[in-house]
């Protein structure tokens, strides 16, 4: 096997599965494009605003080093969710969340299907 190889994400039956690229607008200062896999969904957020929150292990480590918490408004919130083990990506700008942590709050977001 390639190394591209061993990077494809793929569902149960071994079959390729795509993740749309993401990007940030060209004048965006605070934008960030991020992927990972979900290994937690919080999909009921407190404060009641409908947005979900998904925390991967992500290679760019924007909450934590290999750590990224995407933070998806309620119109964009995919359906169904992702779910743990699922590769997601998005953009947009890192802002703290209520716990103080680091977080993308996305303008896109992508589940590979």
């Amino acid at each position: 096997q390639t190394k591209a190889e061993e990077e494809t994400p793929r569902d149960d039956q071994g079959a390729a599965v795509r993740l749309p690229a993401s990007s940030c607008p060209p004048a965006s200062s605070n934008c960030v494009v991020a992927r990972g896999r979900v290994i937690y969904v919080e999909a009921v957020d407190p404060d009641g605003d409908g947005d979900a929150h998904f925390v991967t292990v992500s290679e760019q480590g924007v909450t934590l080093p290999g750590i990224t918490i995407f933070d998806v408004r309620a119109d964009l919130r995919p359906d169904p969710l992702p779910g743990v083990g699922d590769l997601v990506g998005g953009a947009g700008p890192v802002y703290r969340g209520h716990a103080g942590q680091k977080q993308i709050q996305v303008d896109e977001f992508h589940v590979a299907r």
